[in-house]
């Protein structure tokens, strides 16, 4: 099964913190995809990583505690989700 990236959904990344995902951008020059995505924390900053990256899995030789196993894996957590939606 192919993975996907579901705008306006939450993902947490394996190291634990928790992100919204605004949107998929694309590269002028490239034309590779981007998603756009919000920390949730701090100063819930705006961020970019290439798609391939957002749906790898986790490197579990270089982090063999780590239970996950892909980087960024879907939430259902409807009361964030709403809030950044402006519902």
């Amino acid at each position: 099964m192919m993975r996907t990236i579901k705008k306006n959904s939450i993902y947490r990344h394996f190291k634990g913190d928790y992100y919204f995902v605004v949107d998929i951008a694309k590269n002028s020059e490239t034309s590779e995809e981007y998603v756009i995505y919000r920390s949730l924390y701090g100063n819930c900053d705006l961020w970019v990583r290439p798609v391939e990256m957002f749906l790898s899995e986790v490197d579990h030789q270089k982090y063999p505690q780590v239970k996950q196993k892909y980087r960024f894996e879907l939430q259902e957590i409807s009361s964030l989700t709403n809030h950044f939606m402006g519902k």
